[in-house]
């Protein structure tokens, strides 16, 4: 038989988890000892703001809250790369990737708090809001891209979806249309190992999840998404074809979810202690601190100094968000729809009648 067509994905890392370099031809950012350190420390932030947000949650304070522990490196990555005029298609994780457009991490305790006043964030007012409905938010970043195309605007939309996520059929029409249509779209998968309890193994037999764009006709690669020189070199390449005219890419970032999938699950029942440790040995803040050091660019006394400023910023956003006078109960529907259906009027009725008790 001839073979018609093959394919291969490649890997890409800079920093090994011993925070050494695996190769020497390092991304022109990353030469700049100032940028790599700026990444660090927001990537700090933003688990100083992740410790925060679920002591709130554990104490009665925030409703149910997705962590993204162990995701800073690729959360950063991502938004990092991106320009203000760009479109961001989240999920339900990359507060990081929010923060670097602008999103104020109040806003993201006021959603988690049921509050919807968060959806209506500081920041690009085109980004998309949080996206619960596992998929649906990359067809959303894939219509955003057409109307880039048609319109003839050099900007690039991004969508982050999880592994889980990346075998629902939204994510795969996102791709396919991508191709089809030669779109500025980027697809983010963010195999954090596991699709809430069901492991990575078992829920596709593809060998990569980077792979799964090669039938839609994007470029693909696999990123150690815990390695923040990786992930901001990939997605530097990626929005700069798509946004030349180049067409789409699929990107996947290899984490490890450190944390329970939200704080309504406990990990503990479906993974072994183990295969954690290892993970904790391979998180993204070693390498990157013992890279930092080495180039003298980093030092204990400054991160201790980092810690407690990272501490006094997420206070205040603590105290803002806890500060914010709710809302009456009726709001959950006086903004719905323009005309409310009987049933919800019904509905609307009985909750002020049980808010009245």
């Amino acid at each position: 038989m001839t073979t018609v067509a093959s394919f291969e994905i490649e890997y890409l890392q800079y920093l090994g988890p011993d925070g050494q370099l695996v190769r020497d031809d390092l991304p022109e950012f990353a030469r700049d000892g100032k940028t790599v350190r700026d990444l660090f420390r927001e990537m700090q932030k933003v688990r100083a703001f992740d410790a925060k947000a679920v002591a709130l949650q554990r104490t009665g304070k925030l409703g149910t809250y997705a962590s993204c522990l162990g995701h800073e490196a690729t959360h950063i990555g991502i938004g990092s790369a991106m320009q203000y005029d760009d479109v961001f298609a989240p999920s339900y994780r990359e507060y990081g990737a929010q923060f670097m457009r602008g999103v104020k991490p109040r806003e993201v305790l006021m959603y988690w708090g049921g509050d919807e006043r968060g959806n209506d964030f500081s920041g690009p007012p085109h980004d998309y809001s949080w996206c619960v409905p596992i998929g649906t938010q990359n067809l959303h970043a894939a219509g955003a891209a057409l109307a880039f195309k048609l319109r003839g605007e050099p900007r690039v939309a991004v969508a982050c979806v999880g592994d889980g996520g990346s075998s629902k059929t939204d994510t795969y029409a996102a791709i396919n249309s991508a191709g089809a249509f030669t779109l500025p779209f980027v697809q983010c998968i963010i195999n954090n190992g596991w699709a809430i309890s069901v492991p990575r193994n078992a829920q596709t037999g593809a060998k990569t999840l980077a792979q799964k764009g090669l039938a839609g006709g994007l470029e693909c690669l696999q990123v150690d998404g815990n390695d923040i020189i990786a992930v901001r070199a990939a997605m530097d390449f990626a929005i700069k074809r798509a946004r030349h005219g180049h067409g789409g890419s699929c990107i996947e970032f290899v984490t490890y979810r450190l944390s329970d999938h939200t704080t309504a699950d406990d990990a503990r029942r479906y993974r072994g202690e183990e295969e954690v440790k290892s993970a904790w040995e391979r998180e993204p803040f070693l390498r990157l601190r013992t890279f930092l050091t080495r180039e003298g660019l980093w030092n204990p006394k400054e991160e201790e100094d980092w810690k407690v400023e990272c501490n006094r910023l997420a206070d205040i956003e603590v105290n803002a968000y806890l500060e914010t006078k709710v809302q009456p109960v009726e709001v959950m529907f006086d903004f719905l729809y323009a005309e409310l259906p009987h049933d919800l009027v019904t509905q609307r009725a009985d909750a002020l009648k049980w808010e009245g008790r």
